[in-house]
Formats: C-alpha cells, sequence, structure tokens
C-alpha cells in the first residue's frame, strides 16, 4: 500500500473515532446532570447504539455491498450525522434529545464497518497493515478525551454551567469534516452484484447460527452475550461515577483504558499461543469482576489508585474476551461463513447482550438512587460484578478445552 493511501487511510480512521469519543464517553453524565435523565431514561438513550448495531446489517448488506461505493455511503452517513449532532446539542429535554440520538446511531453504526471496509480494500496484507490504521481511532478517541478536559467542559464548574453539550458540537464539526473528506477517499466500489438476491438471514450472518450445533461454540456464544451485561454498566454509568466521585480531570483519566487497549492487544496472540482460548477469555471475564469490584470500593481521595487500576483493566476486559472471541470464532466457521460468523456474534453482543445490559443497568441506578451516594455506587458495581464472576464460573464449568476442527 502507498504511503499517501496510509495516510489517508489513517486521517478517514483517526476522526471515525475522534467523533465517537468527543461525546459518547461523557454522555452518560450529561443525561444525568443537564438533561435530568432518570436511569431508565438513561439506558433508553444508550440502547439506541444497540438499536443501530442491530440494523447496522441491512445498510451494509443490502445497500454497501451491492449498489453503491464504501466512501460515499460514508460520507453521506457522516453528513447527516453532522446535522443529527447539531440537533442533539440544541436539545433540552431527554424526550427531544433522544429521536436525535436514535437516528444518529442508526448512521453511525454502519460506519464502523465501512471504515473498515474501505482501509481492507486498498490493503495487500491486511494483517501487517490494519493494525497501524486501527491505532489512528484509538489516538483519536484519546485526543477527543483529552480536548473535553483540556476545555474544562466535563469540569464540576463546566458539568453545572451545561458546557458539556458542546462535545455535540464538537463531534458535528467533525462528522462534517469526515463526510466531506469521505468523498475524496480511494474509490471502493460494491463487491456484489446488484441483481444477486439474498436473503434476511444471508445479510443479518445468520446462516452461520449452524456453529451453535458445536456445544462449546453454543458455551461461548451465551457467555458473550451474558457478558456484555456487566460491559454495559461501564458504557453507561462509568463517567458519571468518577465525576460524582471527585476524580479530577475524568475525561482524560478515562483514556488510560484506551491505552491499555493498544498495548495489550499486542499481547493476545502471545497469550492466545501459550495459554489457550479457554484461559485467555476467561482472564477478560474475570477482569470485568475485578475491575467492578475496585470501582466498587474505590474512591477519589485515599483509594483513587483502585480507580485508576479499574481503568487500565479495560485492555484486558476488552481485548482478551473481544479480541479473542473473535480469532475464535474465525478458526470456528469455514471459509463461507467467516463474515457471517462475525456479524453473528457482533449482532448478539453490541446488538442483545448491551441492550438487555443497558436496561437492567438502568433499573439498577433508580433503584439505588435515593441510598447516601458511596453506598449507591457501591451496589450499582457489585450487581455486574457478581455477572461477570457468575459468566466467568460458567463458562469453566462448560467449555471444554479442547482442540476442535471447524464447524462450517
Amino acid at each position: 500500500m502507498k504511503a499517501s493511501t496510509s495516510i489517508r487511510l489513517s486521517v478517514m480512521m483517526f476522526l471515525e473515532f475522534f467523533i465517537w469519543g468527543s461525546w459518547f464517553v461523557t454522555l452518560g453524565t450529561y443525561l444525568s446532570a443537564n438533561l435530568h435523565a432518570s436511569g431508565i431514561a438513561t439506558a433508553n438513550v444508550f440502547s439506541t447504539q444497540s438499536y443501530g448495531a442491530i440494523i447496522a446489517p441491512f445498510i451494509i448488506g443490502m445497500i454497501a455491498d451491492k449498489f453503491f461505493n464504501a466512501e460515499r455511503i460514508l460520507g453521506v452517513l457522516h453528513l447527516a450525522g453532522a446535522v443529527l449532532m447539531f440537533q442533539m446539542f440544541r436539545s433540552e429535554d431527554v424526550s427531544v434529545f433522544y429521536p436525535y440520538v436514535f437516528a444518529y446511531m442508526v448512521l453511525f453504526m454502519p460506519t464502523l464497518a465501512l471504515v473498515n471496509s474501505v482501509s481492507f480494500r486498498q490493503m495487500n496484507n491486511p494483517e501487517k497493515e490494519f493494525s497501524v490504521i486501527r491505532m489512528f481511532g484509538t489516538i483519536g478517541w484519546i485526543i477527543a478525551g483529552v480536548l473535553v478536559s483540556v476545555m474544562a467542559w466535563d469540569s464540576p464548574d463546566g458539568v453545572s454551567a451545561g458546557l458539556l453539550r458542546n462535545t455535540f458540537a464538537m463531534a458535528g464539526i467533525a462528522s462534517l469534516i469526515l463526510g466531506i473528506y469521505s468523498f475524496s477517499l480511494p474509490k471502493t466500489p460494491p463487491v456484489k452484484d446488484k441483481n444477486q438476491k439474498e436473503s434476511i438471514g444471508e445479510i443479518l450472518g445468520l446462516d452461520a447460527i449452524k456453529l451453535l450445533k458445536n456445544g462449546n461454540f453454543l458455551v461461548f456464544f451465551i457467555s458473550s452475550i451474558l457478558i456484555c451485561i456487566p460491559l454495559a454498566f461501564y458504557y453507561q454509568n462509568a463517567h458519571r461515577f468518577f465525576e460524582e466521585m471527585k476524580m479530577p480531570n475524568v475525561t482524560v483519566m478515562m483514556t488510560i483504558g484506551q491505552l491499555s487497549e493498544t498495548f495489550l492487544i499486542l499481547l493476545i496472540p502471545v497469550f492466545f499461543k501459550k495459554y489457550g482460548f479457554k484461559k485467555t477469555i476467561m482472564a477478560g471475564m474475570l477482569a470485568w469482576a475485578v475491575r467492578y469490584a475496585l470501582f466498587a470500593y474505590g474512591d477519589a481521595n485515599g483509594l483513587l489508585f483502585m480507580l485508576i487500576i479499574g481503568i487500565a483493566l479495560h485492555g484486558i476486559c476488552y481485548d482478551f474476551f473481544f479480541v479473542s472471541g473473535q480469532i475464535y470464532t474465525d478458526q470456528q466457521a469455514g471459509e463461507k461463513y467467516k463474515s457471517a460468523a462475525q456479524g453473528l456474534i457482533t449482532l448478539a453482543t453490541y446488538g442483545v447482550g448491551m441492550l438487555i445490559g443497558f436496561w437492567i443497568a438502568g433499573l439498577i441506578s433508580d433503584h439505588y438512587k435515593d441510598l447516601p451516594l458511596a453506598e449507591s455506587w457501591r451496589h450499582v458495581w457489585i450487581i455486574p460484578a457478581g455477572i461477570a464472576l457468575a459468566v466467568c464460573l460458567l463458562f469453566l464449568a462448560l467449555f471444554k478445552d479442547k482442540q476442535t476442527k471447524p464447524v462450517l
């Protein structure tokens, strides 16, 4: 791949995740402090990510793969996203905010696949070239968080003054830039014949459901859905929790998770080869339980280190479970169903699993909201810690650590 193409793709990936990191990290705090949303209302807003993940395969499978260049669809979606971000910026009530964030997530979630498609189609050796390009996405997320803190939008005074709404303006401007920029990206035409008919099952990757005939894969599949329930607690509650615990520079501190993710993803092949899939994925599950226990009993004063360690565990929590799971899924699916199998797992985790998790998190937040602050948060974190530990033990008992041939 030419150096100029690599640079263009890196800029694309940087902007893609800069947009997401600009507003999503602080969303829970904004909803609670500025729109006075209840736990259930907050869950409803965060659930739009799951709805977007469920709807995304239709947009990619029925439109992007058959009719239009991927880079052009990427541009149109981000231009429309910029308009919706401006409307989110203007919204004064969660009931007004919700339709815009729902529409935005339906448009944004497909772009996560589109930036990958544009990148892969330009590469001669994706195994070596993609990781560098994707790293710029993590850098974009980190820089977005740093800017939010540098501008003091997430400071106690900034939150009380309503400055967190500026995160939507920043994301909207970046979305506008990426929308325009996308039309200059390398041409990425459709890969499928528009006259080729596919069933809804094929579009969603449901053909790969045959994998569930394998007992081990079924255990992994169910565990993937269940572990996304505690994962949803982090996305929905973490920033607001750190703000209410008076942690300094919250948004910057939370980028420690992305830094650890960037480093630990390099260890996955080594850990996977030495300890095998079962131990690797269990390490990720156990890390969720440990981090939530640290959040439950840590504070921003003498026990601040516990909160920081909990944030830093994000690399193990995310990489050791999701990346290992993607490798395992790829191994178990035959050539014909590799993409379908990955789509099935994504639909199950970001779609079904996190949707359940967001609603459970909202119900639990509302249930304990009248307790003293520290005690309330202790209950909110202990419950997902227990769920993560239970999933880990379930996986330990039911998954047979043996070499298996591809199912499909």
